[in-house]
């Protein structure tokens, strides 16, 4: 069964609690936690108390690898995987999402793979590797990402698929989706127009990303992973606005995953 949930990153810098409340009042499934510099989003007592207050599982956890999460967990991105695998055991959570390390961690780089593997293993969590892409200077792309901004080819056994950082990488998020296989367990819901350099999250629908037909391709094949709404609503106007866009995003998944189902069911008779 595939659910539909938020990352608390969608409503960012919004308290913990209004994430889990506009959650609610959009029609998620569950939560993923963007680990953060907010103190609660690494309490699993508090995160456990807000699932049960608005019914909302946390269905994974996403490891603090951005650049404002730095000195979350001390500087180690080894120790910082090891900890978010920790809270998602005891939350429930059966995923933790992770990036590739940045070029300039090469000792961890080296060994990342493995280490995520063996995370995967001693914690019995699917760790999921997502893609990312180059980081653009002017006319020059650089490579910020070791061994790479695509997990596909890097060997990762479980990848995240994001629709808008596969629009920066130029590729096209269908290709990249029937490209990882099984590997696929986990993808950020959102969209793109792959203009510029900004990393858009966009409501799906609203960029230029093949979301619809990735959606109807994984409805078709029986896949079981999760969705997850990773939208950006800073710019939503009020809250009913925001609200608006996170119950676009559900719809979208719903309708399009329904109807690659649909086309299965016809295919089966």
């Amino acid at each position: 069964m595939i659910q539909i949930g938020m990352s608390t990153s969608c409503v960012y810098p919004l308290s913990l609690e209004s994430a889990f409340r506009l959650a609610a009042q959009a029609g998620f499934d569950g939560i993923e936690v963007m680990i953060t510099e907010d103190p609660a989003t690494r309490s699993a007592t508090e995160l456990a108390a807000l699932s049960r207050r608005y019914d909302l599982p946390i269905l994974s956890v996403h490891a603090p690898v951005l650049p404002f999460t730095q000195f979350v967990w001390g500087t180690d991105p080894a120790l910082k995987l090891e900890r978010s695998a920790e809270l998602a055991i005891e939350l429930g959570a059966t995923t933790v999402v992770v990036h590739p390390p940045y070029r300039w961690q090469p000792r961890y780089a080296r060994r990342f793979m493995s280490h995520v593997d063996e995370v995967s293993g001693d914690y019995r969590v699917e760790v999921a590797v997502e893609n990312m892409f180059p980081i653009s200077l002017g006319p020059v792309s650089v490579g910020a990402f070791s061994p790479g901004w695509d997990p596909i080819s890097s060997g990762a056994r479980a990848i995240t698929l994001d629709f808008s950082h596969a629009a920066l990488a130029g590729r096209d998020s269908l290709e990249l989706a029937m490209a990882a296989g099984g590997r696929l367990r986990h993808v950020h819901l959102c969209d793109s127009t792959g203009t510029g350099h900004a990393d858009e999250h966009l409501v799906p629908g609203r960029g230029t990303q093949p979301v619809a037909e990735v959606l109807q391709y994984l409805g078709q094949r029986g896949w079981n992973g999760s969705l997850i709404a990773e939208v950006a609503t800073r710019g939503a106007g009020s809250e009913s606005e925001r609200i608006a866009m996170l119950k676009e995003t559900v719809a979208f998944g719903r309708t399009h995953v329904s109807i690659g189902r649909s086309r299965r069911q016809s295919t089966a008779v």
